[in-house]
């Protein structure tokens, strides 16, 4: 089978900043795809590109064996979007939402009114379809979005930052949904994220870093590749803690609330090695297996959570002051 997305070497300058610097990849038809990165990595620059809403500076991308630079119209009657930023609206009911997507997209006549119910009834909104959307919560407005995307039957389904701004309970249907679509309709699903436990819903990740691909694998295999376990000790006496990990183990630690954390190999056993040594007091120790942040701290040397709205308020922080 073809592959649905063929990306090889795409950049993308705006002036002097390179936003995109030559990624490749291919996603399969009814893959669930995910590019995980901190903002400002390239991830959204790169799928504004794949939907035809910018031009590359250089290389090539193909939906469904279409290029996305010489055949723009077709790609867009191929794939659906779920924009970061909401695109609904609002004085609209859910129902004319839909049918103005359908209009757009050309469905026939026809078949609007079947694929609509059929769009709301998939999201749990079949009920709500004559409320004004202006009347819906967050979770519900982006499961319209979804809905739109899906009136036209796309064979991809690009998501941006799609559960962004959702608590827990209404990210976790919006996977429900999105996991159901792809297992009912064989859509695929090319999603950008930059919360881990998403990432893990995804068949495969692109790990996104100052517009490079860095890692490109499962979730499984990109963990097994830090091949450690972290372990994260509470001691009053931090300082003397990592004196003794660096000279006794070679190990190096990482200062954190309360003590610190550090890597090694067979958690369990070192803890236990390291409770039967004279060693500065712990308060409190634990171990666990390595998580898609581990992957992503190895990697680029920091953690993704440093690089959202915190790095933003730093960056800006430090912009102000050099003015």
């Amino acid at each position: 089978m073809n592959p649905a997305i063929e990306v090889a070497d795409l950049k993308k300058s705006f002036d002097a900043v390179e936003a995109v610097r030559g990624v490749g990849f291919s996603v399969a038809a009814g893959e669930i795809f995910g590019f995980l990165g901190p903002n400002g990595a390239g991830k959204t620059t790169t799928i504004k590109i794949l939907c035809t809403l910018l031009q590359a500076t250089s290389g090539t991308a193909r939906l469904a064996g279409l290029d996305v630079a010489t055949s723009p119209a077709e790609v867009r009657r191929r794939i659906g979007v779920v924009f970061q930023d909401p695109a609904l609206d609002d004085r609209l009911t859910a129902e004319e939402n839909l049918n103005l997507h359908a209009v757009v997209y050309r469905v026939p006549r026809s078949e609007r009114a079947v694929r609509i119910d059929e769009a709301l009834h998939f999201v749990d909104l079949h009920d709500r379809r004559k409320d004004l959307t202006r009347t819906f919560s967050g979770g519900m407005k982006r499961r319209l979005e979804i809905a739109r995307g899906l009136v036209h039957r796309p064979d991809i389904l690009f998501l941006d930052e799609p559960t962004t701004g959702l608590d827990p309970q209404t990210r976790a249907r919006t996977w429900e949904v999105l996991r159901e679509l792809r297992s009912r309709f064989g859509t695929t699903l090319f999603l950008t994220t930059h919360y881990m436990d998403e990432a893990e819903n995804c068949d495969r990740i692109a790990i996104v870093d100052h517009g490079l691909i860095v890692a490109l694998d499962t979730p499984a295999v990109l963990k097994q590749r830090v091949g450690k376990d972290l372990v994260a000790a509470r001691t009053v006496e931090p300082e003397a803690l990592a004196r003794l990990l660096t000279e006794k183990y070679g190990l190096a630690s990482t200062p954190a609330e309360g003590g610190l954390t550090f890597m090694v190999e067979e958690g369990d056993a070192f803890i236990v090695k390291l409770l039967t040594t004279d060693r500065p007091p712990l308060q409190g120790i634990s171990v666990r297996r390595p998580t898609l942040d581990d992957v992503f701290l190895s990697l680029t040397g920091r953690q993704i959570r440093a690089e959202g709205a915190e790095g933003n308020a730093a960056r800006l922080r430090a912009l102000v002051r050099r003015r």
